[in-house]
């Protein structure tokens, strides 16, 4: 949209100065005009968003302007503010009449002023994000919406027919459609039908445009979801303040669904991490893992430049990425000693059954690859696909690395944790071969900006007490 334009209609410069002041936080380019028909002019040669405009020009009054500016498609699209001195009832009606977008009181200008600019910006903003399909045979009725729709901010797409509809729905959904009852090949009635037994389209808010003898095909169609009907001949505020509660309340029950599904979401997130963490606390020797290994991986990603939602992912991802052996036998998991080659082939299952377990839920799809691919290897030697090089997701290499550390930096029945130094010398010793280069590259330089103040936060870890100079990266 860029800079918001406003036009200050009719007042002299003092004035025009004070009104600027009002709406100075608005940061929008402003201009003034004395008269009306220099703002129709000014309207009419380029892009303005707001006219506030007195009531009374040298060369018409308020109505007459929204009149004049709203009557040409050049000039329809600024939304008008009416100020006034105490006019009266009747002559506040006709500027609404006429096309105003408000009116405000000059004495409570001050007050009001940019309250009532920033609402009507917001409420063009949810215009412009909402698109409309106008079904009709009548070429003159669809250029008519389709220009008068957009003029309000809307996008807007036609179809002749229900049939015509029925391709472009194929190809995008729209947030609403306006549908005529009589057309050829296929009529509204028929349309309406079709998509109430779709799970996708049916949940397309459908405004029925009808004439009072139509009222009959109306119900009908409301059996098959339409949600509301406007009769014909219409005007347009009309319709444009039905279509906007239909939207809104279309946009509140979309909030709500998200917040419940948000909800949700991290009830299963908490749970699924309870269940990884409990997993854990069978075995003190890796209590604690997955946490560091989470936070290791989270680092990288903050590093190689990730935005906040997909730090707050891939430290998810690394807090399940052992969650596949809760389906390891507790005599392979907990044995003190090396394992035998049967058991060896037995734990390597656990990314595999990790992925299984989280697979069946869609929006966590993009952790899946931390769970099944953190063993791969560059060369092709790791499991469970024998995945090699770049074939490898990007941060399952990520979570290879902070594995590996982790694993080397920590405690053990059968041996105890090695010294931070040593870690990076077997890391760098793998670099290429089982580690890839620049996760190594990363998590190198990660190490050096944090290691320290992570080895503080985690001193009383359980695997890590009594380590000399043993680092353990965790948040």
């Amino acid at each position: 949209m860029g800079k918001l334009s406003v036009l200050i209609l009719g007042f002299n410069k003092s004035q025009v100065l004070m009104l600027k002041n009002y709406i100075l936080p608005l940061n929008a380019t402003m201009v003034d005009a004395g008269s009306g028909g220099e703002g129709i002019a000014m309207a009419g040669r380029g892009r303005v968003d707001l006219i506030f405009s007195n009531m009374t020009l040298p060369d018409m009054d308020g109505g007459e302007l929204c009149r004049q500016l709203k009557s040409t498609l050049s000039t329809r699209a600024p939304q008008v503010v009416l100020l006034g001195a105490s006019e009266t009832d009747r002559a506040i009606a006709r500027g609404f009449e006429a096309g105003a977008a408000a009116y405000v009181e000059k004495k409570e200008a001050k007050f009001q002023l940019l309250e009532i600019a920033r609402g009507l910006v917001a409420k063009h903003a949810f215009r412009r994000g909402k698109k409309i399909l106008v079904v009709d045979d009548s070429t003159s009725v669809r250029s008519l919406l389709m220009h008068g729709l957009q003029d309000e901010g809307f996008s807007i797409i036609g179809a002749e027919n229900g049939k015509a509809a029925l391709a472009l729905l194929n190809r995008e959904t729209p947030d609403l459609m306006l549908l005529d009852i009589c057309m050829p090949e296929m009529n509204g009635i028929e349309l309406c039908e079709i998509l109430s037994a779709d799970s996708v389209l049916s949940t397309i808010p459908t405004v029925v445009m009808a004439t009072r003898s139509d009222i009959g095909n109306v119900k009908r169609m409301m059996q098959y979801g339409a949600v509301s009907y406007i009769l014909k001949p219409f005007n347009l505020e009309q319709l444009i303040i039905r279509l906007e509660k239909i939207l809104a309340y279309q946009f509140q029950i979309q909030v709500k669904e998200k917040e419940r599904a948000d909800t949700e979401h991290s009830l299963l997130i908490s749970g699924m991490t309870s269940l990884a963490n409990a997993l854990e606390a069978r075995d003190q020797y890796t209590l604690g893992h997955s946490e560091r290994v989470g936070a290791i991986i989270a680092g990288l990603v903050t590093l190689s430049g990730g935005t906040d939602e997909e730090i707050a992912r891939s430290l998810i991802g690394g807090k399940l990425h052992d969650i596949g052996k809760i389906g390891i036998r507790d005599d392979v998991l907990l044995k003190p000693a090396k394992l035998t080659r049967e058991e060896f082939e037995h734990i390597k299952q656990h990314p595999a059954m990790g992925a299984n377990i989280l697979k069946s839920i869609p929006r966590i799809a993009d952790i899946l690859p931390i769970v099944e691919c953190h063993h791969e290897r560059m060369d092709g030697k790791g499991y469970p696909q024998g995945l090699k090089g770049s074939q490898i997701p990007l941060w399952a290499r990520m979570a290879a690395v902070a594995d590996t550390y982790d694993a080397l930096t920590s405690s053990r029945p059968y041996r105890r944790g090695m010294a931070v130094e040593k870690a990076l010398q077997i890391i760098e010793e793998v670099n290429g071969s089982q580690l890839c280069p620049d996760c190594v590259s990363l998590f190198f330089q990660w190490h050096g900006l944090y290691g320290q103040s992570f080895q503080e936060d985690h001193k009383n870890d359980p695997t890590t007490v009594g380590w000399p100079a043993v680092q353990v990266l965790a948040s």
